[in-house]
């Protein structure tokens, strides 16, 4: 049976995960929640984009391409563009969020 690496089994938690589960046994004795964590959404989703996730009936769940679509790493090209900033698709990564983009960035 295959083992957890030492790297793995060294790895700190995270400190948010760490947070969340403080957090459910403090409202379990029934204390006030205040959420003051990064990257929880405050704005509701466009209405087009619930339509659409509404509208999906697929028969099969594909992945993504790994790298991405290439018309979806051309729309932070365009935005930095704005600025005088030149970036390719190529040099684009999309995450899933600062907690895997940042991460990432230190490792490469």
């Amino acid at each position: 049976m295959p083992e957890i690496s030492i790297r793995g089994l060294e790895m700190p938690e995270s400190p948010t995960r760490k947070l969340s589960s403080l957090a459910v046994a403090e409202q379990n004795r029934g204390l006030p929640e205040y959420q003051l964590n990064i990257g929880q959404p405050d704005l509701p989703p466009p209405q087009c984009s619930l339509d659409t996730v509404k509208n999906i009936n697929p028969t099969l769940l594909e992945y993504s391409p790994s790298q991405d679509i290439l018309a979806y790493r051309e729309k932070p090209c365009g935005y930095y563009k704005k600025f005088s900033i030149d970036v390719e698709p190529e040099n684009i990564i999309i995450t899933t969020g600062g907690s895997e983009a940042v991460p990432f960035s230190f490792m490469s």
